[in-house]
């Protein structure tokens, strides 16, 4: 065997696994760039050594295997990937070798980093989605899609027979840094981008589904299958009809006229990217000309009327100055590595999230290493790799504290669990001002005017040790907080004072306890319907909630055996808050009614509609089924309405609602 056909045997080996931990598994090791370079390096050396080229590699086909969790679904069309190239001069050489028709034009799209799907609507109604997969044969996750808002649940205009329609769904950066936020504070394992985060939220089992709906899926479609049998002949066209049916249509995408104009796109987009709220990496390229494509063809994977220019990834050489522990809210300890400031994707970069001990032990990453980092997901700066080769002797092995930097405290480190924690919930100050953003934020009790900055402000100043302290502080007290004038005092005192008004589940969700998010106090509240019930619970009774399970009855139990979080409480009950969901009927006006929102009230907001509706013997619901009673539509409602309208669900507008709960 020669060195050619013994390094075929290794790519092929390499790639192999690579793409399994990538379409299967939704676990990546290494980065997209990294895995990109295998495949051209074996794609060289099979076109100037056919003779040890295997013609049947994934390779030469599209995508993964589907997974046995879901049925099949055979595309009518297959669901092709992409060829790649990397230079101008390849992407001239690319269209040259094709032939392509004289004067053609192009269409350029942002290439979007997430899962291709294919989404079936029936005069107008959606009825079916599915994956990639290989390519010919797909997942169905029809449920789970109908949990993605962002998915229409029906065509405007409503066009009669079929349609197919083809995207990407995907997971927006702020979502994809809030996901991984949770999960490092529960000790789990990151995702290693928004793609696998899209990816292993969409494919979760029938048990699963309802992280989908927390998650907060996006999808951009791009395709339209048999567009001319809708009048539709040029790929530019395609994208305005999907967007003129009420299908989301990413904004990033020019129809140019020739090379010059798609070299243009490509130059100004490799910057402006970052400013898209999503993963690209790179531009689609794709002849116009609709009518074009089924001449010029495709290989056994891919179009030869299209192509992904891919940008070369950003990354930066850099020293490790230092490596310090940052304190989360849950007390787990994350360690940040402190670098010699570096330009990186467009900002200055000084430091980097190190994930936690187990990550830095595997990639040996030392205090004054020459390191190499870039942006994950184009925004989380990450460390990739030490260089060795440089190592003076000088570089120091980082440990994990014993104590916690903020408090003193020995740290532990649970069974099963990746990461450390600081257990002094009650007096870690580096907790309490993670916890008091967290407390004052949208999800939780509401209160404008408390941020991340007053919230340092107000640890700093050693006026508050409990979540409850904000509530005793006086208009002298917030005054005499840097920059905080008289206005703004009195603002923050009114704001404190209306959230005590809150309903019960912003409460339980501000409280911060471990797992549980806004979703998962509301399971709680619907069924415990007051703080005391919850107390008096056992883990089992927790456990068994619908969208609970055993990690999260434990959370829950532990929080209400915690003699300083039960004082807490009490202070709360003590200053007015709301202990209970009130859920004693005024009257049985909406028995078993089941009401759900969208948009804004004018009269009230949702929560103090939610709390008529059941004083009035009404449930509440946050997704549209067919057990919905009324959808009650506000000012800009949004994909609940059109779930409703294509369920045949009751819609009603604020007027309706209000004259069926004034009694």
């Amino acid at each position: 065997m020669d060195i050619f056909e013994s390094r075929m045997n290794e790519l092929y080996r390499l790639i192999e696994y690579h793409a399994g931990l990538y379409y299967d598994k939704d676990s990546p090791e290494i980065p997209d760039s990294e895995y990109d370079a295998l495949v051209r390096e074996l794609s060289e050396l099979e076109r100037d050594y056919p003779q040890y080229a295997r013609k049947d590699f994934l390779t030469h086909k599209v995508g993964g295997s589907p997974s046995e969790l879901f049925a099949k679904v055979e595309h009518e069309v297959p669901m092709l990937s992409l060829d790649n190239v990397f230079t101008p001069d390849e992407l001239v050489n690319f269209f040259e070798r094709v032939d392509l028709p004289e004067g053609s034009g192009f269409v350029c799209e942002m290439k979007i980093d997430g899962l291709a799907v294919s989404l079936v609507y029936e005069d107008g109604v959606f009825v079916r989605g599915a994956t990639r997969g290989n390519g010919h044969t797909g997942e169905d996750v029809t449920a789970n899609l109908m949990l993605v808002d962002a998915v229409p649940k029906r065509l405007k205009g409503a066009p009669s027979g079929r349609v197919e329609v083809r995207g990407e769904v995907l997971m927006s950066l702020e979502r994809f840094n809030a996901v991984n936020a949770l999960r490092e504070s529960r000790g789990e394992k990151l995702f290693a981008n928004p793609r696998n985060a899209a990816a292993g939220t969409l494919r979760q089992s029938e048990k699963n589904n309802h992280v989908i709906a927390e998650r907060g899926l996006d999808v951009f479609l791009y395709y339209l299958v048999d567009a001319e049998s809708f009048g539709v002949m040029t790929q530019g066209d395609a994208l305005v009809w999907l967007s003129e049916h009420g299908l989301p249509v990413q904004s990033a995408y020019r129809v140019c006229e020739n090379l010059d104009g798609v070299k243009e796109f490509i130059s100004r987009w490799q910057n402006e990217r970052y400013t898209l709220g999503y993963v690209t990496d790179g531009v689609v390229v794709k002849l116009n000309d609709l009518t074009a494509w089924p001449e010029i063809g495709n290989t056994s994977h891919a179009p030869r009327w299209a192509v992904a220019y891919k940008y070369p990834p950003e990354e930066a050489r850099t020293r490790i100055r230092d490596i310090i522990i940052s304190v989360g809210r849950t007390g787990v300890l994350t360690p940040v590595a402190v670098l010699e400031p570096v330009r990186l994707a467009g900002t200055q970069v000084s430091r980097a999230g190190l994930h936690n001990a187990d990550e830095i032990a595997r990639k040996d990453i030392r205090i004054g290493d020459i390191v190499r980092i870039r942006k994950a997901a184009e925004i989380i700066p990450e460390v990739i790799a030490v260089d060795v080769s440089v190592r003076e002797g000088t570089e120091r092995v980082f440990t994990m504290p014993e104590r916690c930097p903020a408090c003193g405290s020995e740290i532990v480190r649970l069974p099963g669990e990746s990461a450390f924690r600081c257990p002094n919930r009650s007096s870690c100050l580096a907790q309490l001002k993670e916890s008091l953003k967290y407390f004052a934020s949208r999800d939780g009790m509401n209160i404008k005017g408390i941020g991340k900055k007053l919230a340092e402000k107000l640890t700093a100043s050693g006026k508050i040790h409990a979540l409850s302290d904000i509530y005793t502080l006086s208009l002298n007290d917030w005054m005499s907080l840097d920059k905080i004038g008289e206005i703004s005092a009195r603002n923050i005192l009114a704001e404190l004072e209306a959230s005590k008004s809150r309903p019960l589940v912003s409460l339980i969700t501000a409280l911060g306890i471990k797992d549980v998010g806004k979703n998962t106090a509301a399971l709680l509240v619907e069924h415990f319907g007051s703080v005391e019930a919850m107390k008096s619970a056992g883990e089992e009774e927790i456990s068994a909630i619908e969208g609970v399970g055993p990690v999260i009855a434990r959370s829950v139990h532990e929080f209400f055996r915690n003699d300083a979080n039960l004082k807490m409480i009490e202070d709360f009950r003590a200053m007015g808050f709301m202990m209970g969901t009130k859920s004693q009927a005024v009257s049985n006006a909406l028995e078993g009614k089941v009401f759900v929102f969208t948009g804004g009230l004018e009269a009230m907001t949702r929560e103090e509609a939610g709390e008529k509706v059941k004083a009035l013997g009404g449930k509440i619901s946050g997704s549209v089924s067919a057990r919905t009673d009324y959808v009650v539509a506000g000012d800009k409602p949004g994909s609940k309405l059109r779930k409703a309208e294509a369920l045949g669900v009751r819609v009603i507008d604020e007027q309706e609602f209000l004259s069926m709960i004034i009694t």
